[in-house]
């Protein structure tokens, strides 16, 4: 049982194409967390053709993918995705995100994990 507050991870990486986050090993007790990953971008006003993808991946293994027409010329568009992981006894989990584009600028990109 956990004695102290839940733990709560984050990373803001900016405009960066990728991001890692590690949640260390406990030795004593399994964790689950809930995960959040988002990635917003800057989309033109001329934005023919313009997209974006998120690829989320957990200690290696793809997750989710996603590749979508941008919207919102002028303005800003994203994607967000959401998972939960357990997180067994003296084992780390790594969450990689990363971002490409074509057509857009990357603005934020945010893993967050809370446990539960």
């Amino acid at each position: 049982m956990n004695a102290g507050p839940p733990e709560r991870w984050s990373l803001s990486a900016g405009d960066a194409p990728s991001a890692v986050l590690v949640i260390p090993a406990d030795a004593r007790r399994e964790r689950r967390f809930e995960i959040a990953c988002a990635v917003t971008v800057a989309v033109p006003e001329a934005a023919s053709g313009a997209w974006l993808q998120m690829t989320v991946q957990a200690n290696g293994a793809q997750q989710w993918q996603r590749r979508v027409p941008a919207h919102s010329p002028g303005a800003f568009d994203g994607l967000d995705y959401r998972m939960a992981r357990s997180v067994p006894v003296g084992q780390a989990l790594r969450i990689t995100v990363a971002v490409t584009g074509q057509g857009v600028r990357r603005r934020t990109l945010v893993i967050e994990a809370d446990e539960t």
